[in-house]
């Protein structure tokens, strides 16, 4: 539904079959376009071709008059040179990092050999060698020598007991962000969706803030637990929360591009400001009504002893939504139909140029300022909105809230249901099949027909119960993997997943400066840019593995 933009006026060829007019473009590979041939006098529509264009293929719109009476012509594509497989950068990046993890388990493999090993570490280090094997390695005959957790042996006992599919699932989400955020090799399924839909790049923050979720139900627990008062951990998540929201004001902002930071263009929301918000409502709620001890509920229904005792909780959330509900789609809002969710711009035929973003938008407008939210919102590159929009404003902090909880949900699943793994598993895909159904509800299966479609920008319900469908999913599934059948450690995942804040800000500071960014003989080459985005974000990786192993971790 957007309007037709003017792309290139062909001259006339004057009578000419040997030199016919032409005219030369470039036009958009990620979608099927639609062409449009008018005549230049009377405005007539002539012809319509829809064509999907390949990546740097060469093409001809061939326009020919069948009936110079009738003023009929006929348009047909040719192709004059064949588009590349873009995607084979890829499938070599894929081979390359299969490799490595195949030689690295290889060589681990071969270190649980003793005699491998203890040639190894007298290679490495002779002197040492008998010391090493007798005091800290044991003996060559003992047969926890090496362990393949990748927790070090002298950490505590509480330490070792740690759920590492939490630490894989957030290194997980937090390695495909900072990948995404250096650019995803200039694929369009590593960026964001303009509007509507979903893509690799619009699942990892709800996921991140979904393990937050999950991570506050096991800290708060532990906490009170070890007999620390309510009120003193009340004060440990204000002053985290105001860390988190003086981060991302300060250090990560999108705005220090324009120069020093001023209070005329100072960024309000951003991705820091808004899980630090979200930390400080689900942990208070949390914290409000959780126990110290999650013995066995004894109430009529034990198959919910998860969910009923902390009905205060669901009606709170439940009221959040409603209130985003109301907002989104009763708000009136100055020259905009009520209940808005589109892009405004040329979307919708361009109607609501000035309406991106309905409610969500007025409302940041409003109350922040246009100067003090995101300047260049991914629905300018479709719709050529000109309106500033911040997808971490006001209104979609409700529903990362709401994703937040699921997470919490998520974490007392593992409480309640603590070492019952089929239990915990069973849960967790009811879960993710319960928000699956809410979510074909909502959207009606589609991308742009339902009540409330899938949309990053907006943080709508179909969104939240989408990401959240997945994320219990993928939860399982580490957990299965890292905790139950112990068949992975989580490496390299949750070495990044143990240092996520210093991991992001650290990505976010150093973003362009070598060796996370040079510059490139070819621009417009994927395989120039996924090496250097893989690259960069290989060397994060490898620098949470190092600060993993000196046992140094920043946390807030």
């Amino acid at each position: 539904q957007c309007l037709y933009q003017f792309l290139a006026f062909v001259p006339p060829s004057n009578g000419s079959l040997t030199k016919p007019g032409t005219a030369s473009v470039m036009v958009d590979t990620q979608h099927p376009l639609t062409l449009v041939l008018n005549s230049s006098v009377g405005d007539r529509e002539l012809c319509k071709v829809q064509y999907h264009f390949g990546e740097f293929g060469n093409y001809s719109l061939v326009v020919k008059t069948l009936n110079a009476s009738t003023k009929t012509v006929s348009c047909v594509v040719t192709i004059n040179e064949r588009p590349i497989n873009s995607y084979l950068p890829i499938l070599f990046a894929f081979l390359v990092y299969n490799g490595i993890f195949t030689v690295l388990i290889v060589v681990r493999l071969f270190m649980k050999i003793d005699p491998v090993r203890n040639w190894v570490y007298k290679k490495l280090n002779p002197r040492e060698t008998d010391r090493l094997i007798n005091s800290e390695l044991g003996s060559p005959n003992t047969t926890d020598s090496i362990n393949c957790d990748p927790a070090p042996h002298s950490w505590s006992t509480a330490s070792r007991q740690r759920l590492h599919s939490l630490d894989t699932f957030r290194g997980l989400s937090l390695v495909i962000m900072v990948f995404v955020n250096y650019g995803g090799g200039k694929y369009w399924f590593f960026k964001h969706e303009s509007w509507n839909g979903l893509t690799v790049a619009d699942l990892v923050f709800p996921w991140f803030v979904f393990i937050m979720g999950t991570s506050i139900a096991l800290s708060l627990s532990s906490m009170l637990r070890w007999g620390s008062s309510k009120w003193k951990v009340l004060r440990k998540i204000l002053w985290r929360s105001f860390l988190l929201i003086l981060l991302g004001i300060i250090v990560v902002n999108p705005n220090y591009c324009l120069g020093p930071l001023s209070w005329d263009n100072l960024r309000i929301p951003g991705v820091l400001q808004r899980l630090g918000l979200t930390y400080l409502v689900v942990a208070a709620l949390e914290l409000l009504f959780t126990r110290a001890e999650s013995g066995t509920w004894e109430g009529r229904y034990p198959a919910l002893q998860d969910i009923l005792p902390y009905w205060p909780q669901w009606i709170f959330i439940l009221m959040l939504e409603v209130v985003w509900l109301c907002l989104t789609l009763l708000l009136p809002v100055p020259d905009c139909p009520r209940g808005y969710l589109g892009p405004g711009g040329i979307g919708d035929f361009g109607n609501y140029p000035n309406c991106t973003g309905g409610a969500a938008g007025y409302i940041d407008r409003l109350l922040l300022g246009e100067k003090h939210i995101y300047q260049h919102p991914s629905s300018s590159v479709i719709y050529q909105t000109t309106m500033p929009y911040d997808p971490e404003g006001i209104l979609g902090t409700i529903n990362s809230i709401v994703m937040a909880f699921l997470g919490l949900q998520a974490g007392k699943i593992t409480l309640f249901y603590k070492d019952q793994h089929k239990q915990i598993m069973i849960r967790f895909v009811i879960w993710s099949i319960v928000m699956g159904i809410i979510s074909a509800i909502l959207t009606k299966c589609s991308k742009e027909e339902g009540f409330i479609p899938i949309n990053k920008n907006l943080w709508s319900i179909s969104y939240v119960t989408t990401t959240g469908c997945f994320a219990f999913i993928l939860l399982s599934l580490v957990y299965y993997l890292v905790d139950v059948k112990k068949f992975w450690s989580g490496a390299p995942f949750f070495y990044p997943g143990m240092n996520s804040i210093l991991v992001y800000i650290g990505h976010e500071v150093f973003e362009d400066y070598f060796p996370f960014k040079w510059k490139m003989q070819d621009s417009q080459s994927h395989a120039e840019h996924l090496t250097q985005n893989l690259t960069a974000t290989t060397l994060w990786v490898i620098i949470s593995y190092l600060l993993y192993r000196r046992r140094i971790f920043w946390k807030i």
